[in-house]
């Protein structure tokens, strides 16, 4: 544990030292920040719209679910940006290490591989987590204000897909860096990887069969979308920290294979 903590603040350090973290999570929020007022004010002036349209024919208005809808929404949103972004937070997880030449140092260190993942991970994890925590005050304050309110459990089971959405794009693109010595290509295959995912399901739309199922159960977004809704099922959590084990195995089976090519 002690090795794992150790890993975990060196690389929360590095990440406040270098601007990489600062120009990523201002980027993101300014674009959710922007993206979240159109939102708004879009579904404000639709129900303004409504009632104005139920006044005139002398109906009863028709009730909006503007939190719901703006939940959903602005968290489909966080998912899209999201995929862009962490590639820029993942690609130097151990490229950067093995251009720099740190990561002979780091491998000699009285530190098992296992740690050194987990180190790494959770620190990226905890800076995606603060990254996308001003967001969820958006929605604090729209409950507040809202009549009715938005129940918290389709806040919080919103919010947990979105931490699962990211630890599981975390774990893939630290496996990916593992595999070249070179940030932007590390960046750039973790995108296509992330693109993949994100749209393997429309490519076999038309296919029929365990193939078809297949593709449509590797869509990554495709079970983000029930937590949007407060809906937390078992195969989208299995789902998630599947691919979060299999990120981190791949990642450490990637470092070990290193240390046996030195030995």
């Amino acid at each position: 544990m002690k090795g794992i903590l150790a890993i975990y603040r060196r690389e929360l350090q590095s990440y406040f030292v270098s601007p990489i973290a600062y120009i990523v999570i201002s980027v993101f929020l300014l674009l959710c920040g922007f993206f979240f007022y159109d939102l708004l004010n879009g579904v404000i002036q639709e129900g303004f719209r409504r009632q104005m349209s139920a006044m005139q024919g002398g109906m009863p208005s028709q009730d909006l679910d503007m939190p719901g809808i703006i939940l959903s929404y602005s968290l489909g949103l966080v998912s899209t940006f999201i995929l862009f972004m962490i590639p820029m937070l993942t690609m130097g997880l151990f490229a950067g290490e093995r251009r720099q030449g740190t990561m002979e140092l780091l491998m000699t260190s009285p530190v098992t591989e296992l740690q050194i993942v987990l180190g790494k991970f959770l620190a990226t994890l905890t800076l995606f987590i603060v990254m996308i925590a001003p967001t969820f005050l958006y929605h604090v304050v729209i409950r507040f204000f809202s009549d009715p309110k938005l129940p918290w459990k389709i806040i919080l089971a919103g919010y947990l897909g979105t931490l699962l959405l990211g630890g599981a794009l975390i774990a893939i693109g630290a496996w990916l860096s593992s595999l070249t010595e070179n940030q932007i290509i590390a960046a750039f295959i973790t995108f296509g990887a992330f693109i993949i995912l994100l749209i393997v399901d429309r490519l076999v739309r038309e296919s029929t069969g365990w193939w078809g199922e297949t593709a449509q159960y590797l869509s990554i977004l495709r079970h983000f979308n029930d937590f949007t809704r407060g809906v937390i099922d078992t195969t989208n959590l299995i789902y998630y920290l599947s691919v979060i084990v299999l990120g981190i195995f791949l990642t450490w089976r990637t470092l070990d294979s290193m240390r046996w090519r030195r030995a």
